[in-house]
């Protein structure tokens, strides 16, 4: 009798542990259907990432991360020849490296570059210059057109461009697969007649052209509209390829400069972003691995698998990442990268020396009386120099993505510079100053006051912007319903200034 007890005990035991585990697999069975299932967000342009939350946590609350990438790093502290190398260009004020998408738009409004407007008609900077910054670029694209978005001054949309980069940037809302709201993409993938365009691209192709909207060179082409207005329409300079050499083609071919350059009186040209055209050269792109392979691995959470979309750096998380496909030991893969790193740092750091001193030693050229006709060729040498140092500096991840490219693009930098300070030393012997020596730049605020910027003035119009006219924006877009002021709570305003 006491067997039997015992083993109806177990069975009922054995019984409820089966129910347990059945009503397990039933919750993420259900779990499962339920992130299949593709529900409709309820506004077609809902541009605020918090309200995907219901819908998608896991992905929404692992974007959220990217608040996490706060560091403010100077670089032109780090790197103050830069100052120089901008002398009339607005990177000469103020230049940080990239922090996580969380804060796209508070530096954007915070960096010195967009200076202090105090109205949504005043400047300096075009309505572009919002173009990388948030899924409310694209709704306004739809709601008046390319061509407007692209009128008027950077002021102009301060209360209505408010969510940083966020779920709308890359995603239809209806169907949550991947899109490009931004049309100059696909111009520019027709121009070049190479890569897939919208209409062919496959979903491992998608995974990386959503990226490719901003991680791109790109300069701000002036167009007249039938209305009278002038649109600065952010255009990609790919007609020719998309290497080093094939922009700079272009760019003269079109005689275009972003600026003429405070010192030497070089029409220059302004690199921004170009990794999407750098990862093309590299391994990772000749065989198609994707941004999102790298930067937005595979997570896996109990029995649910979803993409992470703390976008950062891959060397973070390497058995999701780089492991997936490297044969060889963290340790040793890492050891790699940081030779390649040291490598480019040491090209990187010289082209910014000789640089500088061709700008100054040009500057005095023109003060002895050179003519144009001698400093030509100079300023093409200096043009071309600063554009392919510019070119592997303004792609974060050069050294990476392709490292023989970018120390060749460093080698041609470095082999200009020279031929123009050979040229500089003929004509300032010419002038009786053999003897010139270009002053070593140490620090940041020597080479800012070298090129005469008025810092404290800058910084002070700049304080009176965020305190005033910024906030007003900010209540504006509230009561708009575009912008949730509590995405911001708890959320450290920091600068370099």
């Amino acid at each position: 009798m006491r067997k039997y007890k015992f083993l109806f005990a177990i069975s009922v035991i054995a019984i409820g542990l089966m129910s347990v585990l059945l009503a397990s697999i039933n919750e993420k069975k259900a779990e499962k259907e339920q992130l299949l299932a593709v529900p409709q967000i309820e506004k077609k342009w809902e541009t605020k990432s918090e309200e995907f939350r219901k819908h998608y946590p896991r992905e929404t609350d692992s974007w959220k991360q990217t608040k996490n990438s706060d560091n403010i790093d100077d670089m032109l502290k780090a790197h103050p020849e830069m100052v120089v190398l901008w002398a009339g260009y607005p990177f000469s004020k103020d230049y940080n490296a990239p922090r996580g998408h969380f804060y796209a738009i508070d530096d954007v409004s915070n960096t010195l570059r967009t200076a202090a407007p105090v109205d949504k008609e005043s400047g300096p900077l075009p309505s572009a210059c919002w173009t990388c910054k948030s899924p409310d670029v694209p709704r306004i694209m739809d709601e008046q057109g390319n061509s407007e978005y692209f009128t008027g001054k950077w002021a102009k949309y301060g209360a209505d461009i408010v969510n940083p980069v966020g779920c709308l940037d890359c995603h239809n809302p209806k169907t949550m697969e991947l899109q490009i709201g931004r049309s100059y993409l696909n111009d520019a993938l027709k121009a070049e007649g190479k890569s897939p365009t919208f209409e062919n691209a496959t979903q491992q192709d998608m995974r990386t052209l959503v990226c490719a909207q901003c991680h791109v060179e790109y300069y701000f082409k002036k167009t007249p509209l039938e209305n009278g207005k002038v649109a600065m329409a952010v255009t990609l300079p790919w007609a020719d390829g998309t290497t080093v050499e094939d922009m700079e083609k272009y760019y003269d071919n079109i005689e275009f400069s972003d600026w003429v350059h405070q010192i030497s009186k070089t029409p220059m040209l302004k690199a921004q972003h170009p990794e999407y055209e750098t990862w093309k050269t590299g391994a990772h792109g000749r065989n198609n691995v994707s941004c999102a392979d790298c930067h937005m691995p595979y997570t896996q959470e109990g029995g649910i698998k979803y993409t992470d979309h703390k976008i950062g750096n891959p060397l973070e998380n390497m058995d999701k990442t780089c492991m997936n496909c490297h044969r060889v030991s963290e340790k040793s893969l890492l050891a790699n990268i940081q030779d390649k790193k040291i490598r480019k740092d040491d090209l990187n750091q010289r082209a910014l020396e000789q640089l500088v001193a061709a700008h100054l030693e040009a500057g005095k050229a023109w003060e002895l009386g050179a003519t144009q006709e001698e400093m030509k060729d100079i300023l093409t040498d200096i043009r071309h120099a600063q554009w392919r140092w510019d070119f592997s500096a303004a792609s974060h991840s050069a050294f990476f993505h392709a490292p023989e490219e970018t120390l060749k693009t460093l080698g041609t930098a470095l082999d200009k510079v020279a031929n123009a300070r050979i040229k500089l030393a003929k004509i300032l012997a010419k002038y009786g100053a053999s003897d010139y020596v270009a002053p070593v730049i140490t620090d940041k605020k020597q080479a800012q006051e070298l090129i005469g910027l008025p810092m404290e003035k800058l910084i002070e119009e700049k304080k009176e912007f965020t305190n005033g006219l910024l906030q007003e924006w900010k209540k504006e877009a509230e009561e708009k319903g575009l912008f949730n002021p509590k995405s911001r709570e708890g959320i450290e305003n920091k600068t370099s200034y």
